[in-house]
């Protein structure tokens, strides 16, 4: 009741992102009851229906993105000073905000199978014939249990992954500090181990406290490590293997087995590497005697690393992705069908809204120091060319990066 409350009662904005997961959940939704639709009407073609399923994993894997990242800007759930007083803890917001979250992704769901009755026939007025009939298997009885188990995969991992992406990272801390030592011990400027964990917990830090600078990400050894991987994946099969396997959506051309999987390993190696890439440009930014705007834009930029460089590195694996299906389908024949463009549309749109959300969050994050700048005298021209450089090193480290992968992804396929 609580969450339905701090729901009703969101900014516009708020409630804006809200919908959007609705709406990425119900397109999600509709995709994995149509390949059960198309299980059922081809029983005896296994693996294309396996196949069609391990597909609908991007479409999943971008909405459950999308709606965590929702679920962190939330301001509803938001650790703030006097909400422990009346029982709403760290522990206690982050199940709200699970708890949101999965009343927003079941909606969807709920919607999803509603259209799917509706275009079956089983709702009056919607009956549709045609090539898409297969996928909808309207002269057999939907099973309710299997629909059900596809549609709860949404909300259960969107709902698991903001409660971890949430979990109070310094209860834990604090409470063995507590039993151990029973009183704490004052640092020489005063302040206690609760003070680190302040920002955790949705106190005020200490002012006089003055700020660590935050170390340059870790996972770019594991990005560059699994982005070699994946290349070197698709490049063995593609040159060791000549027998078509699965066909990738859309009729474009039919590759090894290995070679999606290849594909799979260079998206998650450029999200593990996003916010060490978007690091790096902040520290280009300010490389070479720095001015004031370079040496503000980079240092922003290295701040809000963390924050927007995994949704970035997504982006940048999505649009390689596009650029390389766009290169094998050039030349040919291939149709992309409603279900195609469906997903496609799903994966682009939930990165690209997941990268606004970050940005909106940082936006939110450096607040404080824009307010400072600003009473100390700093031009709002001096803002928006920071703004503006930290955009343009993203796109002009991000955009050759994105088109080297791209063609190195798409070689297996064309060579």
């Amino acid at each position: 009741m609580l969450a339905l409350r701090l729901a009703r009662a969101a900014h516009p904005l708020v409630q804006l992102r809200r919908l959007l997961v609705v709406t990425a959940s119900a397109g999600t939704g509709f995709l994995l009851l149509c390949t059960l639709g198309y299980a059922l009407t081809h029983p005896e073609a296994s693996p294309g229906s396996a196949l069609r399923l391990a597909w609908c994993l991007a479409p999943v894997a971008a909405t459950v993105h999308f709606a965590v990242a929702v679920a962190r800007t939330d301001p509803g759930t938001r650790p703030r000073s006097g909400l422990a007083a009346i029982g709403l803890g760290p522990g206690r917001l982050m199940a709200l905000s699970a708890v949101t979250t999965a009343l927003s992704t079941s909606l969807g769901s709920l919607l999803a199978l509603l259209a799917f009755l509706h275009v079956r026939g089983d709702l009056p007025g919607g009956a549709i014939g045609g090539r898409a009939a297969e996928f909808l298997a309207a002269d057999q009885s939907l099973p309710l249990p299997a629909a059900l188990t596809l549609l709860a995969v949404i909300p259960v991992t969107a709902s698991l992954g903001s409660a971890l992406v949430l979990r109070p990272k310094g209860e834990r801390r604090r409470r063995a500090g507590r039993r151990g030592a029973g009183a704490q011990t004052p640092s020489p400027t005063g302040n206690t181990p609760d003070a680190q964990d302040a920002g955790h917990l949705g106190r005020a830090p200490d002012p006089n406290r003055p700020a660590v600078p935050r170390p340059a990400p870790g996972g770019l050894p594991w990005g560059v490590a699994t982005l070699a991987v994946g290349l070197a994946v698709e490049t063995y099969a593609g040159r060791t293997n000549r027998t078509p396997g699965p066909r990738l959506p859309g009729g474009l051309a039919s590759g090894p087995a290995g070679v999606p999987v290849g594909w799979a390993l260079t998206a998650l190696g450029l999200a593990l590497a996003g916010p060490a890439i978007a690091y790096l440009c902040g520290w280009l930014l300010q490389a070479v005697r720095p001015g004031a705007v370079r040496l503000l834009a980079g240092r922003g930029l290295q701040e809000e690393a963390g924050r927007i460089g995994r949704p970035l590195g997504v982006v940048c694996a999505v649009a390689s992705g596009a650029y390389a299906a766009a290169a094998l389908s050039t030349g040919t024949h291939s149709s992309y069908g409603p279900l195609t463009a469906l997903g496609a549309v799903l994966v682009v749109g939930c990165t690209l809204a997941t990268l606004a959300t970050a940005a909106i969050e940082s936006k939110q994050a450096r607040a404080d120091t824009v307010a400072a700048l600003v009473r100390l005298g700093a031009p709002a021209t001096l803002l928006r060319t920071a703004a503006l450089l930290r955009t343009t090193a993203l796109v002009v480290v991000c955009v050759p990066l994105t088109w080297a992968i791209a063609e190195l992804a798409a070689l297996p396929l064309t060579g």
